[in-house]
Formats: C-alpha cells, sequence, structure tokens
C-alpha cells in the first residue's frame, strides 16, 4: 500500500510540474532575418563565385555513373550556405552555370533563373524551412486585381507598360 501511495505522490508530482508544459500554446519558425550574409573571416566582399559550388560536377563524371556516390554540401565545404538573408545593398549576384554546380539563393533575396541555351535545363531546389513559401512576383504583382494606375505608381512608369506586362503574363488558353 505504501508503494502505490508513493507512486501516486510521485505521479502527481511530477503531473502538476509538468502540466503547464503540456497545455501551452507554442510556435515554430525561422529566425528573423536580421543582418546580411554571414561571412567567414577570409571573405570581406562576396562575389558569385562565393554562392556557387562546383562540387557536384564529380558526380557527372563517366566514372561515378556506374557507382553509387555522395557528395555533401554543408556549410564545411560551402560556407555560403550559413547566414543565408537578404542583401541589403542590392547587389545583383549573377553567375553562368555549368551541369553539376550549384547556386544558393540567400533566404528572402528576390531572385530568378533562366536558361540561355538550345539544350533543355534541369533544375533542383531545395529550402531551408520545413514550411518553406514561394512567391511569384510577377504574378503577385501583375496578375492580381491591383488598380494599374497604383501599379504605375508604385512601379514609377506609365499604365500603359503596366498593361502591357498584365498582357504577357494572362493565361493562354
Amino acid at each position: 500500500m505504501a508503494s502505490t501511495i508513493n507512486f501516486f505522490f510521485t505521479f502527481l508530482t511530477i503531473a502538476t510540474t509538468l502540466c503547464p508544459l503540456l497545455i501551452s500554446p507554442s510556435t515554430a519558425s525561422d529566425p528573423d532575418i536580421l543582418s546580411d550574409f554571414i561571412l567567414p573571416p577570409n571573405v570581406t566582399n562576396p562575389n558569385a563565385s562565393f554562392f556557387t559550388s562546383t562540387s557536384f560536377r564529380a558526380l557527372l563524371q563517366p566514372s561515378n555513373l556506374t557507382t553509387f556516390t555522395a557528395i555533401k554540401a554543408t556549410m564545411a565545404e560551402f560556407p555560403a550556405l550559413n547566414g543565408q538573408v537578404v542583401d541589403t545593398t542590392n547587389k545583383l549576384f549573377t553567375r553562368t552555370l555549368r551541369a553539376g554546380d550549384m547556386f544558393v539563393f540567400p533566404k528572402g533575396l528576390v531572385h530568378f533563373q533562366y536558361n540561355a541555351w538550345e539544350e533543355a535545363a534541369l533544375g533542383f531546389s531545395a529550402f531551408g524551412s520545413a514550411n518553406a513559401g514561394l512567391v511569384s512576383l510577377p504574378a503577385t504583382l501583375f496578375g492580381t486585381e491591383i488598380d494599374d494606375e497604383v501599379l504605375a505608381k508604385g512601379f514609377k512608369t506609365d499604365v500603359d507598360t503596366v498593361r502591357g506586362l498584365k498582357a504577357g503574363l494572362a493565361t493562354k488558353h
């Protein structure tokens, strides 16, 4: 009987202690963007090369096409992965990539990509968030019901230019 009472009081003490933890609301999210890039000590002025890794080119070598090959892309091999935030200087980082290259788009940085060659290209995306989002700026801005005059003023252009952009983004059936 004494062991049953001791167990009950032990359980009651633990339950009372943990109860606030069990019923308190919680949220989780990615950290807020607070600073520009986190640069290693040996990098003072990042350029497009800083955001490019060519280590995956090795996977495309004929000797690797018949065997299993793994290549990591962590902060140790690719320092640009650390602290991916917006460049507040509005600097354009541009790079022509080859098969097997990787380019990091910093978190929150407006970016675009296009294939300048005749051959088909394959892109692979990975996001650093369990709940990554995607915002297509052209569709978000010009594919909505935002008044043409508001857009023209916001982009310091004329209404005809805005209407031309909207027409170019219209879904073709």
